[in-house]
């Protein structure tokens, strides 16, 4: 990490301050909604899956001081750049160094009041691959390493708990389908560009025990028609407000 050139970003209308590298993976908008999905209260635990600098885990403590944050991540940069982000913001986290898919001993044991995560989703068969490895290690994932993910992400969240995923819309039917079996109560809240495009993104929500039928909430607009973010995509960018 001492040779890459890192930058110091701001999140949450300058609420959040994050360290990251100007080139690999980069936060964009993905994990501040995925953190303003959360319904976390303070005094509750929860757990970011494929943490990577501590974006989302970090939005989240900024609109819910108190949460008690763990993070588990196997890119040990992206870790040491998630410590120093918190440390500079204020906020107390546990930071685990650990492989989703081979997780480490003991932590299969642990589960949370909310899990949260912003997933690898493309196979590596598929689509074209970033020439940056940063960014294809946090992209790509195989079909049966994305289900695992999110099997493990579902085994996380103890009684009434939640999960909560950002994903591309193309993904929706491949979560659902490994999440239907483990967890209930399905909301899917489309994130669209603008108004009358296709949703890019969804934000996919399920609750341990949950036992109601599956909703499509109204969605959010995220541009308006001169290319600025909506009032209220604005409140949740910017302003912290929730989802």
């Amino acid at each position: 990490m001492n040779d890459r050139i890192l930058t110091e970003d701001t999140l949450l209308g300058g609420r959040v301050r994050l360290f990251q590298p100007r080139d690999g993976y980069r936060a964009a908008i993905d994990p501040v909604l995925l953190a303003a999905a959360v319904p976390a209260r303070a005094g509750q635990s929860v757990l970011d899956v494929g943490s990577g600098t501590g974006a989302a885990a970090l939005c989240l403590a900024a609109r819910v001081p108190g949460v008690a944050l763990t993070g588990i991540e196997r890119d040990l940069e992206s870790l040491a750049l998630a410590r120093r982000s918190a440390e500079a913001n204020g906020v107390t986290a546990e930071w685990i160094e650990g492989d989703v898919l081979a997780p480490p001993a003991g932590f299969l044991a642990r589960q949370f009041d909310h899990v949260l995560s912003n997933p690898p989703y493309r196979s590596a068969e598929r689509g074209q691959r970033s020439p940056n490895a940063a960014r294809a290690a946090a992209h790509s994932i195989g079909d049966a390493g994305f289900d695992a993910w999110l099997a493990f992400c579902a085994a996380r969240v103890r009684g009434k708990g939640t999960l909560s995923l950002v994903l591309p819309a193309g993904e929706l039917s491949r979560a659902i389908a490994a999440i239907e079996p483990r967890l209930g109560g399905l909301t899917i809240l489309p994130l669209w560009p603008k108004q009358g495009a296709e949703a890019s993104r969804v934000i996919l929500q399920a609750r341990r025990g949950g036992r109601a039928p599956s909703r499509v909430l109204p969605g959010l607009v995220l541009h308006a028609g001169d290319g600025c973010y909506t009032e209220a995509a604005e409140n949740v960018l910017r302003h912290a407000a929730p989802l």
